[in-house]
C-alpha cells in the first residue's frame, strides 16, 4: 500500500479498531487463471487470524488453495473534498480537489474450513461482536437446531493467517489547520453519514 509517513497508521492497535468499526472487507485470491477474485465478506480479526464465511453457493472458496496468499481490504468512511473549502483557495488559489478515506489491508495466506464446528464458533461470535451492544440482543441459540444445521450447510468457513498489516487514514493531515477547519465544517455541511464520518476522524488523526 501507497501511504505518506502522514498517513500511515503504525500502531497496530488502531489498525485493529478500523477492521472492527468497518466489520467487513474485501477478501481478494488469485483464481487458476491467474485473475483475481474478490468477495465482501464480514471479518473477526483475533490475534493473528482474520475469520469470515463466504455461501457454498459462491464459487470463490473452490479456487483458493491451502495457504494460498490472499489479500483483505477494508474500506472505513470516506468522502470528497472540494478545494473550495481551503482557505488557501482565497490566498492562492493552488488547490484542487481530493477524496479523504480510511483503509486497511491485511495480506497473508488463507485456508477454507467446513467443519460445522468451527463454522458454528465463527457465527457464534460473529453475531456477539455486532449484537452485544443491543437492549435485546439476539444470540445463534435464539434460532430453532434444525434450522441453523441447515443455514451451516450452506456456508464455508475461510481463515487468514495475517502475515503483514497496513493501515492508512488519508485525512488531510498534509494541509494547515485553517484548511483541515474548512474541510471539517465542509464535509459536516454534506449532511450525509459518510462525510460526517469522516470529519470525525480528522479530528482523531492531527495534522502530521
Amino acid at each position: 500500500m501507497y501511504a505518506p509517513a502522514f498517513n500511515r497508521v503504525d500502531d497496530e492497535d488502531v489498525a485493529r479498531r478500523m477492521v472492527a468499526d468497518a466489520g467487513a472487507g474485501e477478501l481478494v485470491t488469485v483464481g487458476p487463471d491467474g485473475y483475481p477474485v474478490a468477495t465482501l465478506l464480514p471479518v473477526l480479526w483475533s490475534g493473528d487470524r482474520v475469520r469470515a464465511h463466504l455461501a457454498r453457493a459462491n464459487p470463490h472458496w473452490q479456487l483458493v488453495d491451502e495457504d494460498s496468499p490472499a489479500l483483505l481490504v477494508v474500506t472505513g468512511p470516506q468522502a470528497y473534498v472540494s478545494p473550495s473549502w481551503y482557505a488557501s483557495k482565497a490566498e492562492h488559489g493552488r488547490v484542487v480537489p481530493t477524496w479523504n478515506y480510511t483503509t486497511v489491508h491485511l495480506t497473508g495466506r488463507v485456508r477454507v474450513h467446513d467443519d460445522v464446528e468451527w463454522l458454528r464458533d465463527l457465527v457464534s461470535d460473529l453475531t456477539s461482536s455486532h449484537e452485544g451492544g443491543r437492549e435485546a440482543p439476539w444470540a445463534v441459540t435464539d434460532a430453532p437446531a434444525a434450522y441453523v444445521e441447515g443455514q451451516l450447510r450452506g456456508i464455508v468457513g475461510v481463515e487468514l493467517v495475517v502475515e503483514r498489516v497496513e493501515a492508512k487514514a488519508k485525512l488531510s493531515q498534509n494541509r494547515s489547520e485553517a484548511d483541515r477547519a474548512g474541510v471539517v465544517e465542509g464535509l459536516r455541511a454534506e449532511g450525509t453519514a459518510g462525510p460526517g464520518e469522516v470529519a470525525d476522524l480528522m479530528r482523531l488523526h492531527p495534522r502530521g
